[in-house]
């Protein structure tokens, strides 16, 4: 299937480990020419090189999307090195698992508020050239009750936010679209921690799995690449799971 999508421009927040980094390769072997930020030289660096090697357009910078100026500083930049916007990716997550003022407020900056400013800003760009895709990373913690509050509450405003500016850039051709994965293992991520550290909390969660393991961030940037493709141009509003039929709720 052709999904139409070389020759397009690419966003994404977050895109040198894990999910963010396979959305950002998934893009570009779909000839997109891909911007990407985050906060570690290393790991983005090692994705640029590889994003090269793909053959298209590539702009990659280190990046706090949590500062308001830097983030708006790097979009700008993205979008002069690619010559404008096409997809935004909302990927970056502060992953904060607590309860506390500390984590609400991680999350409540680097989840919501920065993925607000970065659409904020990228929409203009969008209805100028006619059009565009808009992706929040949820999870299923912000479908269903969660052990981690703060974390499951932010991912379900970016639900909820999705869905309201589905409904008003409709007329402007912008899709707007929430992803929510389950439990996704990579190198140096969150399970593969915990499967180092705490064996026996990996496997109960990987026995709640019916598939019988945890998903890979490629089987997520899957689905986001159709999302951000001309093939699924009548789905937006959506919050689209993919978990291995991990979570247990209808909806």
């Amino acid at each position: 299937m052709d999904l139409r999508l070389a020759g397009k421009r690419a966003v994404i927040t977050g895109g040198s480990r894990g999910i963010g980094r396979a959305i950002a390769l998934g893009l570009a072997e779909e000839g997109v020419d891909v911007a990407i930020c985050a906060r570690s030289e290393g790991p983005l660096r090692e994705t640029e090189a590889e994003l090269r090697q793909r053959g298209g357009k590539v702009y990659a910078a280190t990046c706090d999307v949590g500062d308001g100026a830097a983030l708006g500083a790097f979009l700008e930049r993205a979008r002069q090195e690619l010559g404008g916007v096409d997809i935004l990716v909302n990927n970056v997550s502060a992953l904060g698992v607590g309860d506390d003022a500390a984590a609400w407020q991680a999350n409540i900056n680097l989840d919501l508020l920065a993925s607000v400013r970065a659409t904020q800003q990228v929409v203009p760009w969008m209805a100028e050239t006619g059009g565009g895709c808009i992706i929040f990373m949820s999870s299923i913690s912000g479908i269903e009750p969660s052990s981690t509050p703060a974390y499951a509450a932010m991912k379900a405003a970016l639900i909820s936010y999705s869905k309201s500016l589905a409904i008003a850039l409709a007329a402007k051709r912008i899709r707007v679209n929430a992803v929510a994965p389950g439990s996704i293992e990579f190198p140096g991520g969150v399970w593969d921690r915990i499967r180092r550290t705490d064996p026996q909390r990996y496997q109960d969660t990987v026995a709640r799995i019916p598939w019988g393991r945890m998903g890979r961030p490629e089987e997520v940037a899957d689905v986001v690449v159709f999302l951000s493709s001309e093939r699924a141009s009548w789905v937006t509003g959506a919050c689209i799971v993919v978990d291995g039929a991990q979570h247990r709720s209808n909806l």
